[in-house]
């Protein structure tokens, strides 16, 4: 889908959008239609647009977690509602959270903190003005937002993004696995719940990113890539493992069967676990049940030995 409009649709009301309840007493026809057109004509292929004819104040728009980030390969919704003032005030603006907080800038309660929609601070060039567009705001919340490393989203770290310091270095690269994993949870339950009017679409991603994203998971486990740098490492740099946190590679484990059994739900297909993974799994079972095995063997035989205490005192009697 690219900007020839296969990206922005027209469809009924979605009975699940955050604000069906709240209504403009006027709408500025003229404005709204002139956004249409511009979603229509320049949306990129990672953000697709509904709207609705009859509430031509509501809209809903998808984005595609960029390549490069812990959001890669992820849906992330958006609920957008244009106030009567529009556009001389911004749109009020619900992100689907599922109740995680996976960025600095999305919270569990679905607020987005953004200076463009004046839910942060920021200088007067960053605001919005009434020249300023929906296309804007999705295409910043996807480049400014889903960043590859939004632990420095945060306004105190901010001006150490581009730091080399190792220990901010490290409580980045943490952030970017717990991001990962709430994003993968997040993908969890969209895909068992679509948002209404995007259960096919949902359907059809997954099947098409399903098995990279499996695969991803699949390298991150094995060390191989940092999260957020997948496609990014070259190929000699692969010798050496990266460093990952006990959690992170349980959360692995965890979130890789909760994906497949939501994808199975729809019959989508993914990647077999790698040879090695499999084979440590089977090591680790043969470890339990021969450790089971010995513990069992080792009370069968203090029982033993107890039964013989105890039928030696009473042949003595």
């Amino acid at each position: 889908m690219g900007s020839d409009g296969m990206n922005f649709d027209s469809v009924e009301v979605a009975k699940d959008h955050h604000f069906i309840n709240h209504t403009s007493q006027k709408t500025n026809n003229a404005k709204i239609m002139r956004e249409w057109r511009i979603l229509e004509g320049n949306l990129p292929d990672s953000i697709h647009v509904q709207l609705y004819e009859t509430r031509i104040d509501l809209l809903r728009a998808v984005i595609v977690g960029p390549a490069g980030t812990p959001y890669h390969d992820g849906l992330f919704f958006f609920d957008i509602f244009l106030p009567s003032d529009y556009p001389n005030v911004p749109p009020q603006v619900y992100y689907h959270s599922h109740g995680y907080r996976l960025n600095p800038n999305l919270y569990q309660t679905g607020t987005l903190c953004l200076s463009l929609i004046n839910t942060w601070s920021g200088t007067k060039q960053e605001k919005w003005t009434n020249s300023s567009t929906i296309l804007q705001l999705l295409v910043s919340i996807q480049g400014l937002v889903l960043n590859s490393r939004p632990y420095f989203n945060e306004p105190v770290f901010a001006p150490l993004k581009n730091t080399k310091n190792s220990m901010w270095v490290k409580r980045s690269n943490r952030y970017n696995e717990n991001a990962f994993i709430l994003s993968c949870t997040t993908m969890q339950k969209i895909i068992k719940r679509p948002p209404q009017n995007f259960e096919s679409f949902v359907v059809e991603h997954f099947r098409q990113r399903a098995a990279p994203l499996i695969q991803a998971i699949d390298r991150y486990h094995q060390g191989r890539v940092a999260v957020g740098e997948l496609g990014m490492t070259s190929p000699s740099s692969l010798a050496s493992k990266v460093t990952l946190s006990a959690n992170f590679n349980i959360d692995l484990e965890r979130i890789r069967g909760q994906l497949e059994q939501a994808l199975a739900s729809h019959s989508i297909p993914i990647p077999a676990k790698p040879i090695a993974a499999a084979k440590s799994e089977k090591k680790d079972e043969h470890r339990k049940k021969g450790l089971l095995g010995r513990i069992n063997s080792f009370v069968l035989n203090k029982i033993w030995k107890k039964k013989q205490v105890k039928s030696s005192a009473i042949e003595r009697k």
